[in-house]
């Protein structure tokens, strides 16, 4: 059988695990940027949720600003 993948060391992680702990982190980032946003929101007092819109919008921009440079790093 041939194998063409990168990843065929016999000591090597499976790319699920790796990709898993990618989910993870992305998740990590978009949660603590809308808890961040959530909570500066609740000091403030304003009505419409200003804090917790850019926040939210921002954690996800840097998550998939990491999966890119992750993916990025995977191509090498």
């Amino acid at each position: 059988m041939s194998q063409d993948r990168k990843d065929t060391k016999p000591n090597s992680t499976p790319v699920y695990v790796k990709y898993i702990g990618l989910s993870f982190q992305l998740f990590g980032i978009i949660g603590a940027g809308t808890w961040f946003g959530w909570w500066l929101q609740q000091k403030s007092d304003m009505k419409f949720p200003v804090w917790l819109l850019l926040f939210c919008f921002l954690s996800i921009i840097l998550a998939f600003y990491q999966l890119w440079m992750s993916m990025k790093q995977d191509n090498k």
